[in-house]
């Protein structure tokens, strides 16, 4: 019986006394708040500012005042918005006369072909991240295409705002 009483004791005094789990951790750390300068874009391009700039990107020039019209009364009468502006992102891409650099000018330096892209559309350069990714897509994939490089900023969120 005395064996009986000492295990029940050792057993008793080894389960209260084991493990237990500490649940107030403190770490002291401060709150760091972290951001890319120039990457802040609170406003929202309007209508007519989104088709002119675009068209600017492309082209070179200023859209014609009955073009802008046009394409401005086509986008406002239109349900959906992310769908008319990649309708008229991919109409100025199939238009004569767009500039692009060409197939082997993207592919004999993308680095700068990204830094200059990010230049021309985002007004900013790109993150050490962004630039390795966008780098080693265009290198990584065989059929991409300066147009399909183009035609992925222009219809990003960030090329909306300025």
């Amino acid at each position: 019986m005395k064996k009986f009483f000492y295990c029940t004791l050792f057993f008793s005094l080894a389960v209260f006394t084991s493990c237990k789990k500490d649940t107030n951790y403190v770490y002291g750390v401060n709150d760091v708040n972290v951001s890319q300068p120039g990457i802040s874009k609170p406003n929202v391009k309007s209508t007519i500012e989104f088709i002119s700039i675009a068209y600017s990107d492309l082209f070179g020039t200023t859209i014609s005042a009955s073009d802008l019209t046009d394409l401005s009364l086509c986008y406002l009468a239109f349900g959906d918005k992310k769908f008319i502006e990649d309708l008229i992102i991919r109409n100025f891409l199939n238009k004569p006369g767009v500039i692009i650099p060409t197939q082997a000018s993207m592919m004999s330096d993308v680095p700068a072909f990204v830094q200059a892209t990010y230049r021309k559309f985002y007004n900013r350069d790109p993150n050490e991240f962004e630039k390795w990714q966008v780098v080693n897509y265009i290198n990584t994939t065989s059929n991409i295409t300066p147009e399909l490089v183009y035609y992925s900023f222009m219809t990003s969120d960030e090329y909306r705002y300025y």
